[in-house]
């Protein structure tokens, strides 16, 4: 095993195994190492915090859990975030995130959130439990060029619907593009609702949000 490789897989340890000291410590050794930021973030800490969301799914972890394996994952982040290479242009586009209203649920959208941010997009983050009606002004207020929803319960997903309908009646359908991510959505449910794009994790978020806006083309599989 390479020094990179064990780094990465200390990285990832420290998260799942809910070990801040071990996430600080392997942090500081990829920036000593000059591991690049974003691998030692993507491949180490984020991996480390979907085994830990699996876990969660699976019933072997529980809320208290998945709060220690965040925190474990934000310590390392303030590490390592201040040596992520700039994204290349001026200005970075913004992403209005949040969970939609009758969802509380946001670990998901919190790991989305710093995948974004890692990968040069500017997030407004509106938090959970966020009616339509906000996320539409606050596209116009900040001048987005997406929305991002997330949502884990089927009985709230009409309100992604109900967010593109206010964008159409606003004169705003396509372009703020809508992005749509979460448990029970599926590419078939992004498509009957009108969104620009689906991603089906984190990981994959930055890489359709990155297809809609600068090849100009949806992003549904």
């Amino acid at each position: 095993m390479s020094i990179q490789e064990r780094i990465l897989n200390d990285l990832a340890e420290g998260v799942v195994n809910l070990d801040s000291e071990l996430a600080i410590k392997a942090s500081h050794e990829a920036v000593q190492e000059k591991i690049d930021a974003y691998v030692a973030i993507n491949d180490g800490l984020v991996k480390g915090m979907n085994e830990a969301g699996r876990l969660y799914e699976e019933g072997e972890y529980f809320v208290p859990e998945l709060l220690l394996a965040s925190d474990a994952l934000y310590e390392g982040l303030e590490i390592l975030k201040p040596h992520l290479k700039k994204a290349e242009g001026s200005e970075k586009v913004k992403i209005v995130l949040g969970v939609v209203e009758g969802d509380t649920h946001d670990i998901g959208k919190n790991l989305v959130k710093i995948m974004l941010e890692v990968g040069g997009f500017e997030v407004i983050d509106l938090g959970r439990d966020v009616p339509a009606e906000d996320f539409v002004a606050k596209a116009k207020e900040v001048n987005a060029g997406v929305i991002g929803l997330s949502t884990l319960m089927t009985t709230t997903m009409p309100v992604m619907a109900r967010v593109i309908e206010l964008l159409e009646q606003e004169g705003l359908k396509g372009q703020v593009k809508v992005l749509v991510g979460g448990g029970p959505v599926s590419p078939a449910f992004a498509r009957k609702i009108g969104a620009d794009g689906y991603a089906e994790n984190a990981n994959t978020a930055v890489r359709v949000a990155h297809n809609m806006l600068v090849k100009r083309e949806d992003a549904i599989a």
